[in-house]
């Protein structure tokens, strides 16, 4: 079968496309004939060795897919194979098969599409998690997402809505921001050309804003930190700008806020019983019509890198996602 690999660490101009083994399931894992595969954030780490996890080279990198069963390890009695799945595997989805274990598995709604599939669950999941869990939004509180159209962001604007917060999106561009908007954004900030903490004062009447979403870091951290009002929680995500930002402690003090980790691997490892709990919250959403993913742009497998680079370069909005 063919993959794109990761045979040494660095930029995604050193993945290769190979033929290797088709592998097999062991007990208690499925293997899964992808359809799909979703782009994250994470891929362009993991790559370059940067990531938390850091799996054995060579390796495929891709931690979510969409397809189908087409082989059952034993001890497995609640799937068959031609069963539609997502795969969430932290590796290994850009390929035309992968091995998953059962917990990694998750049905697909009937009538959602393998690409939509493919890209939900880390993003809806990461955002949804946060929200639910760290941040505790409540009906009636602002939220500020940062990377407002990035892949988590735009899922962090949706979310916030369903779960009745008024929110105010920021992003690099006027067009970016547009798509915000569409998504359910009451406000919003481009805070390539306007001072973040500004406009936010200016949006809340300098009371600040409840929680503040920041998959971004980099230079944008202290000022939205600045912006947070008292009793806020600040949800570090993850740096999709470079830089880890420091913070200075005077400023949650002052503030009575929280800063708070959102970690969702680790969290669907840790506590797999609310994990499901909240999937199936997420998929029942999807069914009502709540939740409408985007996907900005399709590449079939053997373009693997292309789209980890078109990340890279902060070209995508919502959903990348590889066609095998």
């Amino acid at each position: 079968m063919k993959a794109v690999l990761c045979v040494e660490h660095g930029p995604p101009e050193k993945l290769v496309v190979q033929d290797i083994a088709v592998p097999e399931p062991g007990r208690g894992q499925v293997r899964v004939r992808v359809h799909a595969a979703g782009v994250n954030f994470p891929d362009t780490l993991i790559i370059q060795n940067l990531y938390q996890f850091k799996p054995a080279l060579p390796f495929s990198p891709g931690g979510e897919a969409a397809g189908v069963v087409d082989a059952i390890g034993e001890g497995i009695t609640d799937l068959a194979v031609g069963d539609r799945v997502v795969a969430m595997t932290g590796h290994g989805c850009y390929a035309e098969a992968v091995i998953a274990n059962r917990a990694q598995v998750v049905p697909i709604p009937e009538g959602m599409p393998d690409d939509l599939a493919s890209g939900f669950t880390m993003t809806y999941g990461t955002s949804h998690h946060a929200l639910k869990q760290r941040a505790r939004l409540q009906p009636g509180e602002t939220l500020l997402v940062l990377g407002a159209a990035g892949g988590v962001g735009l899922t962090a604007v949706e979310l916030g809505k369903v779960m009745g917060a008024r929110v105010i999106a920021a992003a690099s561009s006027d067009e970016k921001l547009a798509l915000c908007r569409e998504y359910g954004a009451d406000e919003t900030i481009n805070y390539a050309s306007e001072d973040l903490k500004d406009r936010i004062k200016a949006l809340t009447g300098g009371r600040g804003v409840d929680v503040v979403y920041d998959p971004v870091g980099d230079k944008y951290a202290e000022p939205a930190f600045r912006g947070i009002a008292w009793n806020g929680r600040y949800l570090v995500v993850g740096f999709a700008g470079g830089a880890i930002p420091s913070l200075p402690l005077n400023l949650p003090l002052i503030k009575g806020a929280a800063i708070v980790g959102v970690f969702w691997g680790a969290f669907t490892q840790a506590e797999p019983a609310l994990h499901r709990e909240n999937m199936a919250e997420l998929l029942a959403w999807y069914r009502e019509g709540k939740l409408k993913p985007h996907v900005s742009r399709h590449f079939p497998l053997e373009q693997g890198a292309e789209a980890i680079r078109w990340m890279m370069d902060r070209k995508a909005t919502g959903k990348v996602v590889l066609t095998v």
